[in-house]
């Protein structure tokens, strides 16, 4: 348990350490602009992260299909269960609900997952990530926006990215070498841009954000270990496919659904960088319990 409990503790720490160096740059005051990062990060960043992972996944196309379908209906089930409770709680949809609905599958699930069960955990992990990242390129904007756009789903480079990783892993193609390691470069970008950017929020924190925090993050553990559990058993999943699954569903609130919420309900920003900050601590005590006790 002790070891188990130091490997996810070196996983996690260096988010906290990445998201301090953030804080700090507020703290200092320096130059630092939320918007343009998080264009870069959604225009380059994600959609290059997503070829250059996939294109170099072995796994069965039909597999990793099974994967996003359960990934599709977690986040479903999060999306429903966490509108009702916000609104028995009388919180604000447009804020909460995006976070609620989208773990942090891509800076911590994936090693989390690559410790625990290996190459094989992973590749069903990257599964997962893909419905996520689109999730949140696309009902994570309509929600805090409080509006559908056709047009902005239909110029998401988010989409497109995924089609061309999935027709590369059907037809066993790879990307010319030179491409393969720009994209490898580019993606490398959006994680620690995004860690900075939520730290750099952090240091807005008002007295009392992090009441709400300390409940959501309760909420999303209680439904993330309800949804887990139907999900495994609706699809029958065994072995590495079940624990990549659960540790997908346990993971803390994702940073990338800051962008949004900053940009178009603003004032409840510093709350929910509280919320992803809380569920992120958390995660180290919650995930050597699941890798002891239920994986």
């Amino acid at each position: 348990m002790e070891h188990v409990f130091l490997n996810v503790l070196n996983i996690v720490l260096p988010v906290l350490i990445c998201a301090g160096v953030g804080y700090g740059l507020a703290v200092a005051r320096a130059p630092f602009d939320n918007k343009v990062i998080g264009g870069i990060v959604s225009k380059v960043g994600y959609p290059t992260l997503i070829i250059s992972h996939l294109s170099a996944t072995k796994i069965q196309i039909a597999t990793f299909l099974d994967m996003m379908a359960a990934a599709a209906l977690a986040i479903a089930a999060f999306g429903v269960l966490g509108f009702l409770a916000l609104r028995l709680l009388r919180w604000p949809v447009r804020a909460f609900l995006t976070p609620l609905m989208h773990g942090n599958v891509g800076n911590i699930g994936l090693p989390i997952t690559l410790l625990a069960l290996g190459d094989a955990g992973m590749a069903y992990t990257m599964a997962f990530v893909v419905v996520v990242l689109v999730s949140i390129f696309t009902v994570g904007m309509w929600i805090p926006a409080g509006e559908f756009s056709a047009r902005k789903l239909a110029t998401s480079p988010i989409i497109y990215a995924v089609v061309i990783a999935l027709t590369l892993m059907a037809t066993g193609s790879a990307l010319p070498q030179p491409i393969a390691k720009s994209f490898d470069i580019l993606g490398g970008l959006s994680i620690p841009l995004m860690l900075l950017t939520l730290g750099h929020t952090l240091a807005t924190l008002r007295t009392g954000s992090l009441g709400r925090a300390v409940v959501l993050t309760c909420l999303h553990l209680v439904l993330a270990t309800g949804i887990a559990t139907t999900l495994v058993w609706l699809f029958g999943f065994t072995g590495v496919e079940r624990g990549a699954l659960i540790l997908c569903c346990l993971m803390p609130s994702s940073v990338a659904t800051y962008l949004f919420i900053d940009q178009h309900v603003p004032e409840y920003g510093p709350e929910v960088a509280g919320y992803i900050m809380v569920s992120t601590l958390t995660t180290i005590l919650v995930l050597p319990l699941a890798l002891a006790y239920w994986i």
